[in-house]
């Protein structure tokens, strides 16, 4: 199936429920049908680009003057397996939590702390999402994609992806010339659970023990608990990275912050908790109008219905100030303004 509009409205395609137009859209459900429009639309080419899947890591601030592609390319099926393994194969359209849904109900683990992150199979690669102290990249084996100039398939390998904290080759040396049409995830039969982040291990003791299935379902009743259902309040999940500085420079700060929360990534390396130094600068619960920081979590930004991109945008900013003055630690928007 492919639909293709012009000057048609993004509302309903990104989670922060900012309406503003696109140019053109295309979505497709076939790998095929992109192939056809990128060698049939010659006019379009010279069009700006944006890979648009659940929308749910976008702000716009303004229409997009350009073709917005939506890959709404669905399928879920085991190409490999063996007796510790196995491999499945999911459309860039599947949304992430019913795939993670699907693989814990099969007794397949290795994403299970990634549950209830919004967005489709397509971005986790290009975000390399994370939670819970784990990562997509950790389970991701292969990506197909489509080159937007050629038409070419491309396969990428993991380690071609050049993951990173949040990050991919897809945001850089790739941004802008691929669509991931199909991810393969590699997952265990017989995983090794990680839970020394948050509450997740008494959680899942509390609902019964430490199985596959318990962690999946304590970590979404914990999700549940600090963001907001996008159906009822705008909002992209975490709106700010985590930053990672050098032990060494924040040792100062763990002085005067002995309860300042500190995690060790390895190499002299450790995370801050963004959430927790916006929450000391006094913004949790904030609201200015329809844009506010989510009462439950100091990282979400929320649209209480009205707000414009530009509203959450400049709110974005003052809280990134604010740390900087209050901490001397610049945070990151994980959200991608456009």
């Amino acid at each position: 199936m492919i639909c293709f509009r012009e000057k048609f409205s993004l509302k309903k395609y990104n989670t922060f429920g900012i309406d503003t137009n696109a140019k053109y859209f295309f979505e497709f459900t076939e790998s095929e049908d992109l192939l056809t429009f990128i060698q049939s639309s010659e006019s379009l080419k010279e069009e700006k680009l944006l890979v648009l899947g659940g929308g749910s890591n976008y702000l716009f601030v303004s229409d997009f003057e350009g073709v917005v592609l939506h890959p709404n390319i669905p399928g879920i099926r085991v190409i490999d397996e063996d007796r510790a393994n196995v491999w499945i194969e999911a459309g860039a359209g599947e949304v992430w939590d019913r795939f993670i849904e699907y693989c814990v109900t099969c007794g397949y683990g290795g994403i299970e702390n990634l549950s209830y992150i919004p967005g489709t199979v397509g971005a986790t690669p290009v975000q390399n999402i994370g939670a819970y102290g784990m990562e997509a990249a950790q389970a991701i084996d292969t990506v197909y994609a489509i080159d937007l100039k050629t038409g070419q398939r491309v396969t990428l390998t993991a380690s071609e992806c050049l993951f990173g904290y949040r990050d991919s080759i897809f945001k850089h040396a790739l941004k802008g010339k691929l669509i991931v049409t199909s991810v393969v995830f590699k997952l265990s039969r017989f995983p090794e659970f990680n839970l020394d982040y948050g509450a997740v291990k008494k959680e899942a003791e509390r609902l019964g023990g430490v199985t596959l299935r318990n962690i999946r379902d304590a970590i979404v009743g914990i999700r549940k608990n600090k963001l907001p259902e996008t159906d009822v309040l705008g909002s992209a999940g975490s709106f700010f990275m985590n930053p990672i500085l050098d032990a060494g420079s924040v040792e100062e700060l763990k002085m005067k912050y002995p309860e300042m929360p500190l995690y060790s990534v390895g190499e002299g390396k450790v995370k801050l908790s963004a959430g927790w130094l916006i929450e000391q600068c006094g913004w949790k619960g904030y609201r200015e109008k329809d844009a506010g920081v989510y009462q439950n979590q100091s990282l979400v930004l929320v649209n209480y219905g009205a707000a414009t991109g530009k509203d959450i945008y400049d709110l974005s900013e003052r809280i990134r100030l604010s740390v900087y003055n209050q901490f001397g630690i610049n945070i990151h928007r994980e959200v991608i303004v456009i």
